[in-house]
């Protein structure tokens, strides 16, 4: 048994960035990092743009002007402005060759033909230059930039459709036991729904992680081991929930031994979440989470987040961790650091009634982790502790 300090560690060093690129739509390539450089194909904005609804002038020691036309946003014609002259014009229209300067709309006054400006402008007032915010051929963004929706509509804003992208990883969630069964069925006496696979695969779901199979095994040695070689050949993440602790139907610590499975720990001084597995054979990372419910979720919550966060490039590995007050106390049985959930608003945290490992109900309300170290038997009203905040 180890440390959390260890373990955290342990699940940083072998968890490796994925280098195999996949191409994707732009649009649908949100949370993923660029596997390359992206050269702008053409300049960003295309043409002189106009940055606010004004007049286009071709400036002159007056500050009368003669109105010969109109450009809105779109049109292709080009007005051809002498000295003195001006043009209507609106944001984002194309800026004839001959203007100089555009003048705000507020600043001017219209008596038919003839407008007045309130005072002189400078050069290129108002005008947003050719490729401004880029050029053509310029790197527009940088390899291993995270695709934001900034930056997926700034790609779309210079015409780029498909790009090469770093893969995201292809998870397995296994689960055993012979005691589940799927939720919506009648609940035989001795039987439980399964609920681990849905709410692993929901907490993937909203970190953007979708390429997920789920798989099923009963408390069979052979089905087991049939089950965890199908998914460890085709996965690069195998998280696998029951079957892990030393009962007389717990077959999964053989089955990934007979499978060669490096074992790199197993079990974890912490509650919830003892009988913790990480693994990995070759490139596939292996976690056996406890059947808990609750202690799954806090297992992949403290280790799991981190692996993935490693395959995809990050550089923020865990979870934000900070200090919050207390507004009421605990009492914490055992030795083992503690994890519990809480509820953390503006720098206080509660710590929620049934912390059983078994339960959900207290992790349904949760939105933090309350880490109760192992020196810590007593938490007290107004204690400073420190939290995880979880994902929302």
């Amino acid at each position: 048994m180890i440390f959390i300090s260890e373990a955290i560690s342990i699940v940083k060093q072998n968890s490796k960035p994925l280098l195999q690129s996949i191409i994707k739509k732009v649009e649908k390539s949100g949370g993923y990092k660029l596997y390359e450089d992206i050269l702008s194909p053409i300049n960003m904005p295309p043409f002189r743009q106009s940055a606010m609804d004004g007049y286009a002038l071709n400036l002159q020691d007056n500050l009368s002007y003669k109105l010969i036309g109109e450009v809105k946003a779109g049109d292709a014609h080009k007005i051809v402005l002498k000295k003195g002259e001006a043009a209507r014009i609106f944001t984002g229209a194309p800026v004839p060759d001959s203007a100089n300067a555009i003048m705000m709309q507020e600043k001017v006054k219209v008596d038919g033909e003839t407008i007045t400006i309130s005072e002189q402008v400078s050069l290129e007032h108002n005008i947003r230059p050719l490729g401004e915010q880029v050029k053509t051929g310029d790197i527009a963004l940088k390899k291993g930039t995270k695709l934001t929706p900034a930056a997926i509509g700034y790609l779309m804003s210079i015409g780029i459709t498909e790009i090469s992208v770093f893969k995201k990883p292809n998870i397995a969630i296994v689960t055993t036991g012979n005691e589940l069964i799927e939720a919506g069925q009648d609940l035989p006496y001795g039987k439980i729904y399964e609920s681990n696979s849905k709410m692993l695969l929901s907490a993937l779901y909203n970190l953007k992680f979708y390429d997920v199979t789920l798989y099923k095994v009963e408390d069979d040695y052979n089905k087991t081991v049939e089950t965890l070689k199908g998914a460890l050949d085709n996965n690069d993440l195998v998280l696998i929930t029951g079957g892990i602790s030393v009962g007389d139907y717990d077959f999964v610590g053989k089955a990934l031994n007979e499978l060669k499975v490096k074992e790199l720990f197993y079990k974890v001084k912490q509650k919830p979440g003892k009988p913790l597995f990480y693994g990995k054979k070759e490139n596939t990372q292996v976690f056996a989470l406890p059947g808990n419910p609750a202690a799954a979720l806090s297992c992949f919550y403290v280790y799991v987040f981190i692996s993935l966060q490693q395959m995809m490039h990050r550089k923020d590995l865990e979870l934000p961790r900070i200090k919050a007050k207390t507004i009421n106390g605990f009492v914490k049985k055992g030795n083992r650091p503690q994890f519990l959930k809480g509820i953390y608003s503006d720098g206080q945290v509660e710590i929620l009634d049934g912390q059983n490992s078994s339960m959900l109900q207290t992790f349904a309300l949760s939105n933090a982790l309350v880490f109760a170290p192992e020196d810590m038997s007593i938490i007290n009203i107004g204690d400073t502790i420190e939290v995880i905040l979880l994902p929302q």
